[in-house]
């Protein structure tokens, strides 16, 4: 069997016959197989090679994003962190502003520390219900008792219109026209209601309150409540006048605790919405004396 084969190769020499051995055209053959099988592997692994350096390239990529992103997040807790330390800083600046307000108020109310208690405990030890102030506030002179237009003449010493003397004004004269309607500024009971020559008040009602308060209304015109009677605070009790010593229509307006006079100004002006002012201004009423004995009749009616 023939094992050879003819290349003939043309040119511009001519043409020229070489004969192969079929071994080695077998060769070259597996040669250019293997050639070509490594070709596609190399190009195989430069592909997967370019696939794996992309995939760790967006690896890293997300990597290096979520690094910036665990910054940004460190800096916004950083500046929350300083954030919440001013804020904490600032409460307990206002804490211990509180708890000095608190201390002012338990020493204006006459109230004893009690040992070991925190603040909320110091508060509610002070503080009355909304419910509680109204009713206080029912029992205990507030408001004024005529349109509130301004005073003629404070409470303290003064020169007497009528006798031109010095003397000690116990009430507060409140600017009204003659004939204002005049009401009850607690609940009460008529103690007086009629002319009263002596004081030289003319006709005069005095109403005793709660706790050990009453009030004085002097020159009047005239008086709608009789003696014994009680009557609530808001209630029509007479109009204003002249009547007595005195030197022009005006409402002599008295508050006094166990007989002693009190600045009625102070009281005109108590309100809820000035609430504890009445116990920096007035410091002759024991006024923890008054919230324990309403604290009792408070306890009873429940």
């Amino acid at each position: 069997m023939d094992k050879h084969f003819t290349i003939t190769i043309h040119d511009e020499n001519g043409v020229k016959k070489f004969n192969v051995h079929k071994l080695l055209k077998k060769f070259f053959f597996y040669l250019l197989a293997l050639l070509i099988s490594i070709g596609l592997m190399a190009v195989g692994t430069i592909l997967y090679l370019n696939y794996s350096v992309d995939k760790i390239s967006a690896k890293r990529a997300d990597v290096e994003k979520a690094y910036k992103n665990l910054q940004a997040e460190d800096l916004l807790l950083q500046a929350s962190m300083q954030k919440t330390k001013k804020s904490l800083k600032a409460k307990k600046e206002e804490l211990e502003a509180v708890s000095d307000s608190l201390t002012e108020i338990e020493e204006l109310m006459g109230l004893k520390p009690i040992a070991n208690a925190d603040l909320l405990e110091r508060v509610n030890s002070t503080k009355l219900t909304s419910k509680e102030r109204a009713t206080l506030l029912e029992l205990i002179p507030s408001g004024s008792p005529v349109p509130y237009h301004g005073i003629t003449s404070k409470f303290g010493y003064r020169i007497n219109p009528i006798t031109h003397k010095r003397e000690f004004h116990k009430g507060t004269d409140l600017k009204a026209k003659l004939h204002t309607p005049i009401y009850a500024t607690a609940n009460g009971i008529v103690e007086w209601s009629g002319y009263h020559k002596r004081s030289g008040f003319g006709n005069l009602i005095i109403l005793a309150h709660s706790y050990g308060f009453k009030t004085y209304f002097g020159h009047l015109s005239k008086v709608v409540v009789k003696s014994g009677q009680f009557v609530e605070k808001g209630k029509l009790i007479g109009y204003t006048g002249n009547s007595g010593m005195s030197n022009g229509p005006h409402l002599h307006y008295e508050i006094r605790f166990l007989q002693r006079p009190l600045n009625a100004y102070w009281f005109i002006k108590w309100t809820q919405k000035n609430y504890n002012q009445i116990f920096e201004k007035e410091k002759k009423v024991p006024w923890q004396s008054v919230f324990e004995a309403m604290s009792k009749i408070q306890i009873v009616k429940e």
